[in-house]
């Protein structure tokens, strides 16, 4: 579905990103205006964004003033996006300044707004700019979390721009669901785990699942936009990028995960099982790769994994919320359903997202589909939609349980 999108450019070394993200947008289908700074053209040229976009490109509220373009891009706009959003983009922005096409642009939209921060880490740590995105995100304004790492020169910290892939992601929620990112779980600490455990049997060889790991990082990038301090323990993911504001704990086997999982999980808030865990392993690993032979292929003993999920649930501390994932598949037993409600009995966590899995769903694909089952009965619809909307929804029931007694975090000191 073609959507209008107005994408703004300031003027920091990150702009030169803001190109991916244009392509990226435009090969959605989407209607794409660039609208950058001037001092955003001498990082990019003009020329440069106009093939991209084919669209004209204008700096100044005076060019083509017979289509009052500081009003009309503005109303017909149905996602602003800026970024790189630099200190004093977001400084103009705050106060209602309109001295460029881009302000002015910002005060006429009624659609959403999301900026992405870009800058040195003193100058994203300065209480003026806090003071900015603070008064920024109390309007309604989305102002993304930036990532962590390597700036200009030899410095590095957070200020740096998300990829350009995560960008177009939050920037698709927005469009999917405008009201998609709220500031409703700051204060929570949460731990989400994602992707496939891998099992070796030898140096080469692994026994592994078909996960990409691309649902739970949606559930740490959506939470840590709505304000939540997230860490993230990552077994084997298809390319995935990492989420912005995440701190990311790696492993590779379902004993590593199970045993980071019970470690982060001590302080959390809200601990959220989305990786696919290998369920057996086998007994020994070969020390060298096993070799084909003519005679018969080798026995593989397996052992049983521990069951993280019943483990978490067995240690969680008074007002933790335990969320679970089950990727089911219907047989003569019963259908989905069926397995998942089961799968919430017998874990006993508080929540259960069910997926159907097989013929091209949920595994390895952009959406996703499903039901969100609560131990006190609630049965919620997840429709078809991109992995970041179902994680949305999923923290909107969280936001709604954490805020109620005797799950909150609010009042915490």
């Amino acid at each position: 579905m073609t959507r209008r999108v107005v994408l703004g450019v300031s003027g920091g070394i990150a702009a030169y990103k803001s190109c991916e993200v244009l392509r990226r947008l435009t090969e959605s289908g989407h209607q794409v205006r660039v609208i950058p700074t001037e001092s955003a053209l001498k990082f990019v040229g003009a020329a440069t964004f106009e093939a991209l976009s084919g669209q004209p490109v204008r700096t100044e509220v005076f060019a083509d003033v017979a289509e009052v373009p500081h009003v009309r891009v503005g109303q017909r706009a149905e996602l602003v996006l800026v970024a790189p959003a630099t200190a004093d983009l977001l400084a103009r922005a705050a106060h209602g300044r309109a001295d460029d096409l881009l302000t002015a642009t910002l005060l006429t939209v009624s659609c959403p707004v999301m900026l992405v921060p870009a800058m040195h880490t003193e100058m994203w740590e300065h209480p003026a700019t806090r003071d900015n995105v603070a008064l920024l995100r109390s309007r309604g304004v989305v102002v993304v979390e930036p990532a962590s790492g390597r700036l200009t020169g030899a410095d590095s910290g957070p200020g740096r721009l998300p990829e350009p892939a995560e960008i177009v992601e939050l920037a698709s929620l927005l469009l999917e669901r405008a009201d998609a990112l709220p500031r409703d779980l700051v204060g929570c600490r949460v731990v989400v785990s994602a992707g496939g455990t891998r099992e070796p049997l030898d140096p080469v060889r692994f026994l592994g699942n078909r996960s990409s790991g691309r649902q739970g990082y949606a559930v740490a990038r959506v939470a840590a936009q709505r304000g939540a301090e997230v860490a993230l323990v990552a077994a084997h993911t298809d390319g995935v990028v990492v989420p912005a504001g995440v701190r990311l704990v790696g492993v590779d086997t379902a004993r590593q995960l199970h045993e980071a999982m019970l470690g982060e999980s001590e302080q959390a808030d809200v601990v959220v099982m989305a990786a696919a865990v290998a369920d057996f392993r086998p007994a020994t690993m070969e020390e060298s790769k096993i070799k084909k032979t003519s005679t018969a292929a080798p026995t593989v003993r397996l052992l049983t994994n521990p069951d993280i999920l019943v483990d978490l649930v067995a240690r969680r501390r008074p007002g933790q919320l335990v969320v679970g994932f089950a990727a089911e598949t219907g047989d003569a037993a019963g259908g989905v359903l069926d397995h998942a409600r089961a799968k919430l009995s017998r874990k006993g966590c508080d929540l259960l997202v069910a997926n159907a899995v097989g013929d091209g769903k949920a595994f390895g694909q952009p959406n996703n589909a499903g039901w969100l089952l609560a131990a006190d009965g609630a049965e919620i619809e997840l429709p078809l939609g991109s992995k970041v909307l179902l994680a949305s929804r999923l923290w909107d029931e969280v936001a709604a349980r954490r805020i109620k007694p005797p799950f909150s975090f609010r009042d915490r000191p």
